[in-house]
């Protein structure tokens, strides 16, 4: 009776490109890499590069497009749910993508804020994600009265509590439960926005129902964190 082995099954080839790239930009730097170094390093052709990846900052962020999809998807099949909490659990699946591998999550957040470059595709990125989760909530609270702008806002809102969370995790270097800071940001979404049924268009009240006409302006600092900002609406419509 022979042993016979399975052969080790290979890497997809997006991977083993995304792979390569990545190695190469730690080593020699961003703009130092070129497609010609990847795919001799990936040992594929340029041809090959581009059948996966429109440029190089494509290769540093392989699974968004995948992520997209997913959230997507969820959203298709949340109608039953509560429109703010759909969209929390939707952004939680960039956040489970983030701590699947935690180390190379660390290493691109680093990588990220050293190449202007890589931000600027990163924050394109991010917005592609609050549009997902923007045209959920539209089609969620139709376009009467404010319905639009409540989609956009909340969308808004619900992107910066998962940034705010998910950086102060990899600001750490990837240490404790990503979760868990995300947890809280989108706790303090929900306080403001959540429980207001499809269709309710009206301003919300401190208590998370209809509000009586009040209306609260408040200026804050450009790179005040999501929860802070929150906070500080919370505090002045609790006041009598």
């Amino acid at each position: 009776m022979t042993d016979a082995r399975r052969p080790a099954k290979k890497a997809p080839m997006r991977e083993v490109l995304a792979e390569a790239a990545f190695q190469l930009f730690l080593e020699r730097g961003f703009e130092r890499t070129t497609v010609d170094d990847i795919v001799a390093r990936a040992g594929v052709g340029r041809r090959s590069f581009f059948r996966y990846f429109p440029s190089k900052e494509d290769a540093v962020f392989p699974d968004h497009e995948r992520c997209l999809a997913d959230m997507t998807a969820f959203l298709a099949a949340a109608d039953d749910m509560e429109p703010v909490d759909a969209v929390c659990d939707a952004a939680r699946l960039v956040l489970r993508m983030y701590a699947a591998n935690p180390e190379f999550s660390v290493q691109r957040y680093r990588l990220t804020r050293e190449v202007p470059g890589l931000r600027t595709y990163e924050l394109s990125v991010v917005r592609r994600y609050e549009q997902t989760l923007a045209g959920y909530l539209r089609e969620r609270y139709g376009d009467a009265g404010d319905g639009a702008l409540r989609a956009e806002v909340i969308a808004a809102s619900v992107v910066a509590a998962h940034n705010n969370g998910l950086r102060s995790w990899l600001r750490s270097g990837g240490e404790g439960d990503a979760e868990t800071a995300v947890d809280h940001a989108f706790g303090l979404v929900r306080r403001v926005w959540g429980g207001v049924a499809a269709g309710d268009v009206s301003p919300p009240s401190a208590d998370g129902g209809a509000a009586d006409g009040d209306v609260v302006v408040m200026v804050a600092a450009k790179n005040a964190p999501m929860w802070r900002v929150v906070q500080q609406i919370e505090s002045v419509i609790g006041q009598d």
